[in-house]
């Protein structure tokens, strides 16, 4: 998992160590971390962004006659840029969200969205599954009525974890089954709605404007981007304009299991200014990681 960005990290950490370096030969050296750094799906401002941060840093420290641990310097350096860009998205306890509406004797309403592909509908039953583990029960609500096959997948999951899905039949209105799924779940006291909706490809206008009725209709809580690790750049662009278009409250980045670059889900929180909550690293429901500063430096870092 993000090997290929945790070796551009160490070329950086080591080529500034190895030698007494001057501000010509620290140029050198950060064009090539800059090229490697985009290869591993770090989006250009993003990377452009941490060069500069290292640059100044160690241009302040007049490298040329500094005799320190420089190489422990740069790596305190690189965790506090991470940890910049990740306070800056601000967080979101999704716990502590749903157990404040619950005391207010209101249902938590979240409405997930992300293009074909990116394993909204598995998310959600992780998220669900998560959830009833601690005693906050879900309904679950298809308003994709659009794609062969989704309300069987969703309801595949709702079944298999015990819990009600709300669907309608395929062409409905989406936003009708999301305002059905609210009423049901506040008539019974269930202090979660999870809505799944149609994997939609950012460009599409009319899809998009469906999107925008779903959370008009119900009021939505929490709006959230499901994102592909394996994506890469493609992701950072779909969270881009999924945030300007809807505005989204919150990322789950999926398949980190399988991403060796590493880029993704900094871009993201750099793009957006919204915090990533959750990370999916298997087709488990338990394979849902709770993000924090410290997982994401620790497996670039350490």
């Amino acid at each position: 998992m993000f090997n290929k960005l945790k070796k551009a990290l160490k070329f950086l950490v080591d080529s500034v160590s190895q030698k007494t370096i001057t501000e010509k030969d620290l140029e050198d050296i950060l064009f090539d971390w800059q090229l490697k750094l985009i290869e591993c799906d770090v989006a250009y401002p993003v990377a452009d962004f941490i060069i500069d941060e290292v640059k100044k840093f160690l241009v302040g420290l007049k490298i040329d006659r500094f005799k320190g641990n420089l190489s422990l310097l740069v790596r305190d350096k690189l965790k506090d840029i991470f940890i910049n860009i990740i306070e800056e998205a601000g967080d979101l306890d999704l716990l502590e969200f749903i157990r404040k509406k619950q005391r207010d004797n209101e249902p938590t309403k979240i409405v997930f969205v992300g293009v074909n592909g990116s394993g909204k509908t598995t998310t959600i039953a992780k998220i669900a599954y998560m959830l009833k583990r601690k005693n906050l029960l879900s309904v679950l609500a298809c308003s994709d009525t659009f794609r062969a096959g989704a309300e069987e997948q969703l309801a595949f999951h709702a079944e298999k974890l015990g819990l009600r899905m709300i669907k309608h039949t395929y062409g409905a209105d989406p936003a009708a089954v999301a305002y059905d799924a609210v009423s049901f779940a506040s008539s019974r006291n269930i202090p979660v709605v999870l809505i799944d909706t149609a994997g939609r490809m950012q460009t599409d206008k009319g899809l998009m404007d469906e999107l925008k009725k779903i959370i008009r209709v119900i009021d939505a809580d929490l709006v959230i981007f499901v994102g592909d690790a394996l994506a890469g750049n493609d992701a950072l662009t779909q969270a881009e304009i999924f945030n300007e278009e809807v505005g989204i409250d919150a990322s789950i980045i999926t398949k980190i299991d399988a991403d060796v670059k590493g880029g993704t889900a900094i871009s993201i929180l750099y793009a957006t200014k919204k915090p990533i909550i959750y990370l999916g690293n298997g087709q488990r429901y338990t394979d849902l990681i709770r993000f924090t500063p410290n997982w994401l430096i620790s497996s670039l870092l350490e």
